[in-house]
């Protein structure tokens, strides 16, 4: 099964807000939407654009839903994805995302994010993610060409 389907068609919690991205001189205010499934319970999306778009009109990063709440009280990943609370702000997280094409910091809300992260705890408990994979229909999907073994 295409997971961005997958993804769509279960339960799940999202909630748009907005990033303010910092630039040298100036931050500009980016809308996005914080996404979570059931369905691929380790993974939070961040979905760039305005709610309601198509997903395909956007750009969609996958994190970490451990590495997030993480970020909240301390530095954490490395690499693609870094975040980080402000030390001078109570409310302010700080996002930091690479890309071969460039790299972008993005300041955002960090009660919006613990709140979201709460509703996503509330749908899968941390530590009860490999409990909600469908994991035999994924590997049965997987051994049948992608085929749907339900549908027969």
């Amino acid at each position: 099964m295409d997971r961005d389907r997958a993804h769509r068609s279960s339960p799940g919690y999202s909630v748009p807000t907005t990033l303010h991205l910092v630039g040298p001189t100036s931050w500009t205010e980016v809308p996005a939407v914080l996404s979570y499934a059931v369905s691929d319970p380790f993974a939070v999306r961040i979905g760039f654009g305005e709610p309601g778009e198509p997903a395909d009109d956007g750009v969609t990063w996958l994190l970490g839903r451990e590495l997030l709440a993480a970020g909240l009280e301390r530095p954490a990943g490395d690499g693609d994805v870094r975040l980080w609370p402000a030390r001078t702000s109570g409310d302010v997280l700080y996002l930091h995302l690479r890309a071969p094409s460039g790299e972008a910091l993005f300041e955002l809300s960090r009660a919006t994010v613990a709140a979201f992260l709460q509703q996503t705890e509330a749908l899968v408990p941390p530590g009860q993610e490999t409990a909600a994979l469908a994991v035999d229909e994924e590997l049965a999907a997987l051994l049948s060409g992608g085929a749907d073994p339900g549908a027969r």
